[in-house]
């Protein structure tokens, strides 16, 4: 008996867009209805049977987030896949836990296009099939008020290697199983986890680091441990390790590849019987922890080595997210660098408004050996020594210009006056205001009159 035809249905508030949909997604062989609004969409959907919704986030009343939630509530069984110009982590996150099949940011590619609805479609017909139509690829989570810091609204970037990121994290956050790290040294793998965490149904829980680079290797056991009185020589008292501390939360082992053959086997035994012995003790005490690991380097060559062990390896990938450095995601830069720039302001108090031109292309012509936390140090430098409403080449250090240009640039700038900085400053936007004071004005966040007093100075 022939499949009858899947019901697709394209909701965007660009014409464009709807239409060039339409008609790839005609010519694979799919029924296709449009909508140029969230409204309209819905209105469909109390009217028609669809298998399958593709929708824009960024539209009028009713958004994309709107228009899944009514579809869960009016057919259940439609899957939806999310598709924005718009790419955030808040988006994504919200998107997969309202029960979005996937989310896909533009410009999108129509091979992505094609392969996405082919898996949703295949995976609503393997659910009807199962008579299961409430498999959620993520629980769906009730809203949590968090630390700020730890929100992954503060996981800052909107390329496409970072989209990649938020989507994984928005599937693994309510989970249970394991998160294995990869990321250069700086770029971010810490904040990642602690976000993953408050993000989780343990977020009232601890969440302990533990740089497994930094420990002492006698004493790695018992840190993590624990021990009895009398375990060693010092021991003069029982003490619980940070794996009983963690209990109920999280436990992130930064540089995971500097762990001991040794400890590797007790933490493989802990991973497969959620128990653990202090050192010294023979009482076996059950830990319900969830592990988050992380590496600066990759662990092929420990594994092919004999220096780490792959099944220890296996249980810790069972989810593995990768951190691009900062270099290989470069159009981040300056969402990144006006985040610090209003972290830090607010901190120092200063009133510094934004990065010059200048200034933000050497931010992103450098190479960032140091990643965004390196970023992060720059700009909080600049900030403390800026003197100005703004960010400057000057406030930069002087291996950027060296790296950026070859040789140090603007020697003649480092001998000028404050008060000509300024002027030249004040020149500068006017031009790009194409001559509009008022509009400059507002810009540098000074009056007309202050204005006319800079560029009358000598």
């Amino acid at each position: 008996m022939n499949r009858p035809i899947p019901h697709l249905l394209v909701v965007d508030d660009d014409p464009v867009t709807v239409n060039l949909l339409e008609e790839v997604l005609s010519k694979e062989g799919y029924q296709v209805t449009t909508a140029l609004s969230g409204e309209d969409a819905i209105i469909l959907g109390t009217e028609n049977i669809f298998d399958m919704i593709i929708t824009d986030v960024r539209m009028g009343e009713k958004d994309g987030i709107e228009v899944l939630r009514s579809f869960k509530k009016i057919s259940p069984e439609t899957t939806v896949v999310v598709i924005t110009a718009f790419g955030s982590i808040e988006n994504a996150i919200e998107a997969i836990r309202e029960g979005a099949f996937d989310y896909i940011s533009k410009p999108f590619k129509l091979e992505e296009i094609r392969l996405t609805v082919q898996r949703a479609l295949e995976q609503r017909r393997l659910l009807q099939e199962n008579k299961f139509f409430r498999l959620a690829i993520v629980g769906v989570a009730a809203a949590r008020e968090l630390p700020d810091t730890y929100q992954f609204k503060n996981v800052i970037g909107r390329t496409p290697q970072m989209f990649h990121v938020y989507k994984t994290i928005a599937k693994v956050a309510d989970s249970k199983s394991t998160v294995l790290l990869y990321g250069e040294r700086g770029t971010g793998k810490e904040l990642l986890a602690r976000s993953i965490h408050y993000n989780s149904l343990r977020n009232d829980r601890p969440f302990i680091p533990v740089d497994c680079a930094s420990l002492v290797e006698t004493l790695m056991e018992s840190e993590l441990f624990g021990h009895v009185r009398g375990a060693f020589t010092g021991a003069h008292s029982a003490k619980r390790g940070l794996l009983e501390e963690a209990e109920g939360g999280t436990l992130f082992l930064d540089e995971v590849s500097n762990l001991n053959l040794a400890m590797q086997t007790k933490l493989l035994r802990f991973l497969q019987e959620h128990e653990i012995k202090r050192v010294g003790g023979t009482e076996s005490i059950k830990v319900d922890v969830r592990v988050i690991a992380a590496t600066n380097q990759s662990l092929e060559p420990l594994l092919k080595n004999g220096k780490f062990r792959e099944d220890l390896f296996d249980r810790l990938n069972v989810v593995s997210i990768t951190l691009p450095p900062l270099r290989e995601r470069k159009d981040d830069i300056p969402l990144l660098a006006n985040h610090f720039l209003q972290k830090f302001s607010q901190e120092n108090n200063k009133n510094i408004s934004h990065i010059s031109p200048e200034a933000s292309e050497i931010l992103f012509q450098y190479s960032w050996p140091g990643n965004v936390r390196e970023l992060e140090h720059i700009i909080e430098r600049a900030v403390i020594l800026s003197t100005h409403p703004i960010i400057l080449p000057e406030d930069l250090p002087r291996k950027m210009f060296i790296e950026t240009k070859g040789t140090e640039v603007l020697p003649a700038e480092k001998l000028l006056s404050l008060k000509e900085v300024e002027k030249r400053y004040v020149l500068k936007v006017l031009q790009e205001t194409g001559g509009n004071k008022k509009k400059a004005s507002e810009i540098l966040g000074i009056d007309r009159t202050t204005l006319y007093r800079i560029l009358e100075k000598d």
